[in-house]
């Protein structure tokens, strides 16, 4: 007999009364022990490489003074929260997928946390200052009158709390706290206890991981940042089509087509997890599989480890001072140093 952690939640348990339009009527698929271990060992390993990365992206900015730009302060931003993801998202994805017996609030604050660090992703790349660089170039106005380090850091503390708004907003009462609590009565001290069997989806609402997470939070600002690169690709050609592109001018494009990138890999591995949220709602007659989700949660955790990669090749000052970090100050490596050449970012 399989334990209780061995089953994939696939809505409430039968004889339960309906709960909005996730009735629960998917049947409960049985998942075997050897991939929940798999699954845990894959998200240890992914934690521990998304730190080590994250860390080092830190410690690179920290230590070389030619990287400390304004653009590269979003960058760190961004590592920080990546390291959020790391050090603790993806420990407490892991404690909802053994779905283990919690109070209702730890159980939701598990469930939160990696909400706010992936929300304020989306509002950071919707905030970054390249595409409006790029632009402000074209034109005459000057780059350094509108986009300051006081500005920038002011967008990064507006996108945190927006992201916390959002991100802990079930704790403020959008939530299933009358389907989770399972009072448990203590003769003695006649105490009622929060408790039940906790998962991602057993505390949150469909409605809100659909309709408002997906639909309103995630769609609408990776739709307006595609609308922003189309915008600036196009005003690019449109400049230097009769003209050669100076070397100035030369080197907003890749950076261009580097946050292009990143917003592809977001896309490509979010996009997954919130199809399987989609299914589970409008069709939930429909089977669901263990396996495709432990695959969905491990793409979108992958995304923090993809970002530093991407800045690391795609900038070359940027990857030569990482790996002059990681020459320098890990163990294993060896202790040859490497100098960054050049200066990133510049204005």
């Amino acid at each position: 007999m399989q334990p209780a952690a061995a089953y994939h939640w696939a809505g409430p348990a039968a004889g339960d009364a309906p709960f909005g339009s996730w009735a629960g009527r998917c049947p409960l698929t049985p998942a075997p022990m050897d991939l929940y271990l798999g699954f845990v060992i894959l998200e240890g390993l992914l934690a521990l490489a998304v730190v080590a990365t994250n860390l080092l992206v830190c410690a690179a900015l920290c230590l070389h003074r030619e990287l400390r730009s304004v653009t590269n302060c979003l960058v760190a931003c961004l590592a920080l929260a990546d390291l959020g993801v790391g050090a603790l998202a993806i420990p407490f994805s892991v404690v909802l997928s053994l779905e283990l017996t919690l109070c209702f609030y730890t159980c939701l604050f598990l469930a939160c946390f990696p909400l706010v660090t992936t929300q304020f992703s989306i509002l950071l790349l919707l905030a970054s200052v390249e595409p409006t660089r790029a632009l402000n170039r074209l034109s005459p106005c000057s780059y350094a009158m509108y986009v300051r380090r006081g500005r920038v850091l002011g967008a990064v503390g507006l996108c945190w709390l927006l992201s916390l708004l959002i991100g802990l907003s079930p704790m403020m009462g959008w939530n299933r706290q009358g389907r989770y609590m399972e009072r448990n009565w203590n003769r003695t001290l006649a105490v009622s206890y929060h408790l039940g069997r906790c998962s991602f989806t057993s505390v949150f609402a469909p409605e809100y991981l659909v309709y408002f997470v997906f639909f309103a939070c995630t769609l609408l600002p990776l739709g307006a940042l595609l609308g922003i690169y189309a915008n600036l690709f196009r005003l690019v050609r449109g400049h230097f089509l009769a003209q050669p592109l100076r070397a100035a001018k030369r080197g907003e494009l890749p950076m261009a087509r580097t946050l292009l990138l990143l917003l592809g890999i977001f896309c490509l591995c979010w996009i997954p997890l919130h199809v399987i949220y989609c299914v589970r709602l409008l069709c939930p007659g429909c089977r669901s599989y263990a396996a495709l989700d432990r695959l969905a949660v491990l793409l979108s955790h992958l995304n923090s480890l993809a970002n530093p990669l991407v800045y690391a090749m795609r900038k070359k000052d940027f990857g030569r001072t990482l790996r002059s970090v990681c020459l320098r100050y890990v163990p294993c490596c060896s202790r040859a140093k490497v100098h960054p050449q050049g200066r990133s970012g510049r204005r």
